[in-house]
């Protein structure tokens, strides 16, 4: 295998790593955006929860409707 060639070989294996690496640069990328917004929705979901919850000290007992 010549010089010229392997330098050829090189330069093409480069490339195609190049190219792999902006890939995975788009896909982590996208990954954390998900993240992102998965976090966000868990946040909405937490101050949902908590807004939907008795107050302090209240009872559930509190909360039976009165025809029981």
């Amino acid at each position: 295998m010549t010089t010229e060639s392997r330098l050829t070989e090189l330069e093409i294996k480069l490339s195609y790593a190049e190219d792999l690496l902006e890939e995975i640069n788009r896909t982590v990328f996208r990954q954390q955006e998900q993240i992102e917004s998965l976090q966000r929705q868990i946040l909405n979901l937490q101050q949902q929860l908590q807004d939907m919850s008795p107050p302090e000290g209240g009872s559930l007992r509190d909360e039976i409707p009165p025809h029981y």
